[in-house]
């Protein structure tokens, strides 16, 4: 059984209201097309112009470039200014990929905003590279875990699970060990503004289409705040991240997929 249709079946659940993973991070899934609420969730206020034009179809500025001469910016506790186009600076760029990095592992709460405006809430635990567990408050009965090299969804209450390789979900970019935002080749743009340093990324999936995943960090802190994945039909799905404690290693028992379930 596929995992998006797994999904669907969730009980209790029309197919508009099918829970998806956080970002729809596994395969897209598309509302109900007789549901009056299908229209793509409202996105933050904050959300720059650039990145509108280039989640809508049109040509995405390219990362600002370091220049020729000078040593790279040291951190700092604020952003420097962005472009006039409104990208961010490369120092800016230089400073949110060493914080990021520097998160190991982080545990806190999430909010998700499904495509049709359903908002479901949960606890998450990540541990690089490769081990996230989002556990799903009651009444879902979905908590979906990637072990470094596989992410399983699993239902407790139908006491199914799906396996999908990391490598082929958009989870990998969120938990790769280090990450080069200046020349990872999937980061089509990278934007700045008083609220967030918002990172653009694409990727073309053969048979699918092209998902696109805009990360947002705190433009002032650096720390991961929320992230949008936008499907191959244009719907989107929010994660904002809160109560986060970094650098705090969970319980590696959280990260174990219990493969036997397969062959049950």
């Amino acid at each position: 059984m596929g995992l998006a249709l797994a999904l669907a079946l969730v009980p209790g659940m029309a197919s508009a209201q099918a829970l998806l993973p956080p970002g729809d991070l596994m395969q897209p899934q598309k509302p109900a097309q007789n549901s009056a609420s299908a229209a793509p969730a409202p996105l933050p206020p904050h959300r720059p112009a650039g990145v509108q034009q280039a989640q809508a179809g049109g040509p995405a500025p390219q990362v600002a470039q370091a220049k020729p001469q000078g040593k790279p910016a040291a951190p700092a506790a604020a952003s420097t200014p962005a472009t006039p186009d409104g990208r961010a600076s490369r120092s800016t760029i230089d400073r949110v990929t060493a914080y990021y990095n520097s998160v190991q592992s982080l545990t806190g709460t999430f909010t998700q905003v499904d495509p049709d405006g359903t908002k479901r809430t949960g606890d998450v635990y990540m541990q690089k590279p490769g081990r996230v567990r989002f556990q799903y408050d009651p009444p879902s009965p979905v908590e979906l875990i990637s072990n470094g090299q596989s992410v399983a969804v699993r239902d407790r209450r139908l006491n199914t699970q799906d396996i999908t390789p990391l490598s082929q979900t958009p989870l990998r970019f969120l938990l790769a060990e280090q990450i080069d935002l200046a020349t990872e080749p999937h980061v089509s743009a990278i934007y700045q503004d008083d609220t967030f340093i918002s990172v653009l990324m694409q990727e073309q999936v053969p048979m699918i289409g092209t998902y696109r995943l805009l990360i947002l960090f705190d433009a002032k802190t650096s720390a991961l705040r929320q992230w949008i994945i936008t499907d191959p039909q244009g719907y989107d799905t929010q994660v904002t991240l809160s109560n986060l404690q970094v650098n705090k290693r969970p319980d590696p028992k959280l990260f174990v997929i219990n493969f036997e379930r397969m062959l049950q």
